[in-house]
């Protein structure tokens, strides 16, 4: 599949977008925005989406989820931004209709590079912010087509759906609860869990 380049004033738009939420546009922006953009050419999926057909799942937090949001509309608000916090700058999308998953991830490569697309650049932070808006996709970005583990209806849950743990009592959402021998508990009562009472 050929793939069409990104124009810059469409990038310049979303990097500003993605910046209203920071004091100013770094690189990991310009890489959010410009992964989530390539994600939805390779799925054939316009941009930046008003439904919610595309799902993106982050293996990090940060200014880096910002450009992907900025550029997909993927929203954890909306239920279509997860975060599976891997510590890595990479995205898995998935189209909800077909169920195909593109996952992408820059070259390690990248950094280096930048300075060949940014020669005038003061330091490696400038480099990477203009260099990554240049790059072309094929060399800036590394993706491959995945499975999921786990089918895409459990990821994305059922909105309204509502249950209450026999433990500790308290409501659980969107088909987030664990069934342990007949008994209905949230995943910190079945031994889930990143705190400790």
């Amino acid at each position: 599949m050929e793939i069409s380049p990104i124009s810059i004033p469409e990038l310049d738009d979303l990097l500003t977008l993605s910046a209203t939420h920071h004091h100013k546009i770094c690189p990991r922006q310009v890489l959010g925005v410009r992964i989530g953009l390539l994600a939805g050419r390779l799925l054939e999926i316009p941009l930046p989406q008003s439904d919610k057909r595309l799902l993106a799942i982050s293996e990090t937090d940060g200014c880096f989820v910002d450009g992907v949001s900025a550029a997909t509309g993927c929203y954890v608000g909306r239920r279509t931004l997860r975060i599976e916090d891997y510590g890595k700058t990479a995205v898995t999308f998935v189209d909800t209709l077909t169920e195909q998953a593109i996952r992408v991830v820059p070259r390690a490569s990248a950094r280096e590079q930048a300075w060949e697309y940014a020669p005038s650049a003061r330091n490696k932070w400038e480099a990477q912010l203009i260099g990554y808006k240049y790059i072309p996709d094929e060399l800036l970005f590394h993706w491959q087509r995945v499975q999921l583990t786990v089918p895409v209806k459990q990821i994305v849950g059922q909105a309204g759906r509502r249950a209450s743990c026999e433990i500790c009592g308290e409501e659980i959402i969107n088909q987030r609860e664990v069934m342990h021998e007949g008994t209905t508990l949230c995943r910190p009562c079945a031994g889930y869990t990143y705190f400790r009472l």
